[in-house]
């Protein structure tokens, strides 16, 4: 049975709309107006114990407010969600032992104290036996390697290590489910690879449940073998990340390195798309079907020193997804 289960669900705002100046403002006392903004639109998708997933779109396609409704911070507006076996709004105590939502752009650690004394506020509010609780914090900050800075104030941290407290935070009661949004916005790509460790090796460790969204689509590749794509609130794609470039891509890339200077640009732009060039090297874009024949026949025609067929990059591949998508939209 699925861990997390989501039929069918839908959720809207009603967002009220002011006219402007004091007009309007007088107006608004007596008659208001309102519009629905519909943000998540009949989806339905399952996860089994264990899997880490990557939840991934454009901003405004409605990520954030499903991990809200997954954690039960807000209701969904129709259809049904089930976590763990429990209704994430009604936010029993059990079900939020089970489950943690980390979002990188808010914060939960004390400002003017050391990250240890919000460790012990979150073990009190958890419960945390004293015996389980050392022996997970002494694994986590041991995995995290900041033995040295959790007896540091908060406001002396960088934004690498307050990160890193920020997840140690959330992890001190052993969740079986993490909703992580954003967890390495704003890190340099050495904070982000080391929080992705941290992220991969907590999976495998305690066999634990992990959705993660990120605009970062190296923390999906390193981490993700099965994405969900949504857009304007509904799901694109559900499936493994390698079956997404075999679905929406049609093209392939060749690096090419030849021996001495490049062949003339015009015979190879009759075999593909030239995307780059310089004195012996060219990048060519090719059709997915023909990139073996034209690898082939540039190694007969030609004196190559090297030559690689490339999969074009998963951000290339996913914005012309979200592309297709908006233009479906402004078609209808």
């Amino acid at each position: 049975m699925p861990i997390i289960q989501v039929d069918s669900v839908t959720k809207t705002f009603r967002l009220y709309k002011k006219d402007p100046g004091l007009l309007g403002s007088i107006k608004s006392l007596i008659y208001r107006k309102y519009s629905e903004f519909k943000v998540v639109s009949d989806i339905s998708f399952s996860i089994e114990e264990g899997e880490l997933i990557g939840f991934i779109g454009p901003n405004g396609a409605g990520k954030t407010t499903t991990l809200k409704m997954l954690s039960g911070l807000i209701a969904p507006s129709a259809g049904s969600v089930r976590v763990a076996g429990y209704t994430p709004f009604d936010r029993k105590p059990d079900f939020l032992r089970k489950i943690s939502l980390m979002m990188g752009q808010k914060n939960q650690l004390w400002w003017d104290l050391p990250p240890m004394e919000s460790f012990l506020l979150n073990k009190e509010i958890y419960g945390v036996p004293d015996k389980q609780y050392k022996v997970v914090l002494d694994e986590l900050v041991s995995l995290m390697g900041i033995q040295d800075i959790i007896h540091v104030q908060v406001r002396n941290l960088s934004l690498g290590q307050r990160m890193k407290c920020e997840l140690i935070a959330q992890l001190l009661h052993s969740p079986r489910i993490l909703f992580l949004d954003e967890p390495t916005i704003g890190l340099d790509v050495v904070m982000q690879k080391k929080l992705r460790d941290f992220i991969w090796q907590y999976n495998k460790k305690y066999h634990a449940t992990i959705i993660l969204t990120s605009h970062y689509m190296d923390d999906v590749k390193e981490l993700c073998k099965r994405v969900v794509v949504i857009d304007h609130g509904i799901i694109l794609f559900d499936g493994l990340l390698d079956e997404v470039i075999k679905r929406y891509s049609n093209a392939k890339l060749l690096s090419i390195i030849f021996s001495g200077s490049i062949p003339p640009i015009h015979e190879l732009s009759m075999m593909g798309t030239v995307l780059s060039h310089d004195e012996n090297q060219i990048k060519l874009e090719v059709a997915r079907g023909k990139s073996n024949e034209v690898a082939s026949h540039i190694l007969k025609q030609y004196t190559v020193a090297d030559l690689n067929i490339e999969e074009p990059p998963i951000e290339e591949i996913i914005r012309s997804l979200f592309s297709r998508n908006k233009q479906s939209h402004v078609s209808r």
